[in-house]
C-alpha cells in the first residue's frame, strides 16, 4: 500500500512537471518573439499626451518618450513592457522623426499598453519654450 502512494505521487509530480515545463517554454517563446519584434518591427509607437487644458499628441507615431517618474526618468521605446507609472514634476521629452520636443509636467500618469501605444496624462503640461525662466529665479 505504501508503495502505491509513492507511484501516485510520482505520477502527479510528472504531470505537474510537464504542465509547468510547457508553460515555461511558452513564456520563453513569447519573450523571444517580443525581442525579435522590437528588433525587426516598428520603430515608432502611437503617443497620446495631454493635460486637461491641451492635447499635445493624439495617436501620433513617435520614436521614444522620456518621462520623469517616482523612481527616476526612464525612456520608453516601441515594444516596451506594459507599465503604469506616476509622473513626478519634471520634463517629458518626445523624440519625433524631425527632432525632439520637451514639456514641463507637474504630475500625472503614464500608461504603456501591450500594443506599444502610450498615454501620458498630465495635471499640467507646458512646452518648455513657453516657460519664463526669469520667474523661476524669483520663486527660488
Amino acid at each position: 500500500m505504501h508503495g502505491g502512494k509513492i507511484v501516485l505521487c510520482s505520477k502527479m509530480a510528472t504531470r505537474l512537471l510537464r504542465k509547468t515545463s510547457k508553460s515555461l517554454v511558452s513564456q520563453r517563446f513569447n519573450v523571444a518573439i517580443r525581442c525579435l519584434a522590437s528588433e525587426a518591427g516598428g520603430a515608432t509607437m502611437p503617443l497620446t499626451f495631454g493635460s486637461p487644458q491641451t492635447a499635445y499628441y493624439h495617436n501620433v507615431d513617435v520614436k521614444q518618450v522620456d518621462v520623469p517618474s517616482g523612481t527616476g526618468t526612464f525612456g520608453i521605446l516601441p515594444n516596451h513592457v506594459p507599465t503604469l507609472a506616476v509622473l513626478r514634476p519634471g520634463v517629458v521629452t518626445v523624440f519625433e522623426d524631425e527632432g525632439t520636443k520637451k514639456y514641463f509636467v507637474s504630475s500625472g500618469t503614464v500608461t504603456i499598453n501591450e500594443d506599444s501605444s502610450l498615454q501620458v496624462l498630465a495635471e499640467e503640461a507646458v512646452p518648455l519654450e513657453q516657460l519664463d525662466m526669469s520667474v523661476s529665479d524669483v520663486i527660488v
